[in-house]
């Protein structure tokens, strides 16, 4: 893989043996168990503006979910300062770690290596795991849970966002044409699964994805009200003149290691066929109800309209494998991690067309739905059964705890059953290593060695103080090793921030 990706998880927290909770206060409070003594705000918000649209104009307003207009209220009484109620941290490894403000938020530092970025998405779960712990030790009563998925099963639902550097110059009608059919057929192997329906009719059947039910339209610069299939967010964290940041929200968040792996791996691929304009030239009739059409497809056949002269219905494997020969043709052997991505695709694509629950262990809805039947099985239970229904949802829920423990995954894991990516010692180390070889690398050895003396920082620029002066380094052109590679080894070897801003000046100099 050649460019830089990371993922963002907003998690499910509540707190068992409690009659009700503040979730903005929880969420503000776990995040400040990560770390001992005072809190220091140091994000910059200045460079962030999410009103900005890649199509060339900014919106006056975001358009926000009632619950979220009722939470505004309810920050306004708190009378906390936003800075300290985000509670931002950014952490040694490269990530960033903040109330999203119903939810805590974890966001990996940039990667540039496949399974690397698996490992720092596993951290995160650690992270959050320990976090609860310490939250629960310090409330006395209650315990914290916390849970990596999308739905709280009464109509909300909270994101596991991607996001991919690309070329700017790559016109965003091509864009919307090569994502949409690849979106609205991914999750037939990258769904989380999702007991039940929670809008339309509710019917009791079993999903594929936990968010494919929330999307309204195609496209738009909001996330959380009328959700779009492509976001037009325009934040590139980059040259913004070279590069947009594809800020994708329509993916589960998944407990899998290697459907995330693939997940990412093969949404790096098609934006590689976009940017190249080589695409399947298929057209969905209508993206929005066939991504809630194949989620709910009980037959498992996932057939999708697309328009042509008999508007005929096509199996979503055999999209996702005009995405995949496309890939294999023009990327096949260009390295080892691409090569990965391809033999996986075109395995679990085998695997879908012939016997689906074959893929236990390797797909997240297939697995959750093996554990569901089993337990319907051996405990009698039905579907139509009002409390039995209730039951599956809180057994799908905790397919999504991160407690080692107790969360239903990680049994199947401890038991063997689940394909890992990474080890445990790699997801140990990226918990407190940054990203190799990225300029994420750069912000977090920043903050371990110079750290006293950083006055702000975001994902594109740190601000250091010393000696009363302001030192701002830029950061939005490292994207590749030709111009992090100088900048890392500086830091690397560089004893003192003085011996460090200086030796700077002349790696900008040759860089400029």
């Amino acid at each position: 893989m050649d460019r830089l990706f990371g993922l963002e998880t907003e998690y499910g927290i509540t707190v068992d043996g409690v009659d009700r909770i503040d979730v903005v206060e929880e969420s503000m409070q776990l995040i400040r168990c990560y770390q001992q003594g005072e809190f220091v705000p140091l994000w910059d918000y200045r460079l962030e503006n999410p009103r900005k649209d890649v199509r060339g104009f900014e919106v006056k307003e975001l358009l926000n979910d009632l619950d979220e207009k009722v939470h505004l209220q309810q920050d306004r009484k708190r009378k906390i300062p936003f800075k300290e109620l985000k509670s931002d941290l950014i952490i040694y490894n490269g990530a960033r770690f903040y109330n999203d403000h119903t939810h805590p938020e974890y966001s990996t530092g940039e990667c540039v290596n496949l399974f690397e970025l698996v490992a720092h998405d596993k951290a995160g779960e650690r992270v959050i795991d320990i976090c609860a712990r310490r939250r629960t030790e310090a409330l006395g009563s209650g315990t914290v849970r916390m849970y990596k998925n999308n739905t709280d099963f009464e109509g909300h639902s909270y994101g596991c966002h991607e996001n991919y550097l690309m070329e700017r110059a790559v016109p965003f009608d091509r864009i919307v044409e090569g994502l949409l059919p690849f979106f609205a057929t991914r999750q037939i192997y990258a769904g989380a699964g999702k007991v039940g329906e929670e809008r339309g009719k509710k019917a009791r059947i079993y999903q594929l994805s936990q968010r494919s039910e929330f999307f309204e339209v195609i496209a738009s610069v909001d996330t959380m009200h009328k959700r779009p299939l492509v976001n037009t967010r325009d934040e590139p964290h980059a040259d913004a003149e070279r590069f947009r940041r594809l800020h994708v929200i329509v993916g589960d968040a998944n407990m899998s290691e290697h459907v995330t792996a693939l997940k990412v791996g093969t949404m790096a691929l098609v934006v590689d066929l976009i940017e190249k304009d080589v695409l399947p030239g298929v057209t969905l009739k209508d993206p929005i109800a066939a991504i809630k059409n194949v989620s709910q497809d009980q037959s498992y056949q996932w057939l999708v309209e697309v328009e042509g002269p008999s508007n005929r219905l096509v199996p979503s494997v055999e999209i996702q494998r005009m995405y995949l020969d496309l890939a294999k043709k023009e990327f096949a052997g260009q390295d080892g991690e691409t090569d990965w991505v391809l033999k996986a695709w075109e395995a679990v694509l085998d695997g879908l067309e012939t016997d689906p629950m074959g893929l236990v262990g390797v797909c997240d809805w297939v697995t959750k739905k093996w554990l569901l039947d089993s337990f319907c099985e051996a405990e009698g239970l039905s579907w139509e059964n009002e409390d039995d229904f209730f039951w599956l949802q809180s057994q799908d829920l905790e397919y999504h705890n991160v407690d080692r423990t107790e969360g239903l995954y990680y049994l199947l894991e401890d038991q063997g059953k689940m394909v890992r990516i990474v080890d445990d010692d790699e997801i140990a180390s990226a918990m407190s290593k940054p990203p190799s070889g990225t300029r994420a690398y750069f912000r977090g050895l920043c903050l371990e060695k110079f750290g006293k003396h950083v006055k702000s920082i975001n994902w594109d620029r740190i601000v250091f103080l010393l000696d009363g002066k302001q030192h701002s380094v830029d950061m939005k052109h490292l994207v590749d090793s030709e111009r992090v590679d100088p900048y890392n080894s500086l830091l690397d070897r560089s004893e003192t921030l003085s011996d460090f801003l200086e030796e700077l000046e002349c790696v900008e100099a040759v860089q400029a």
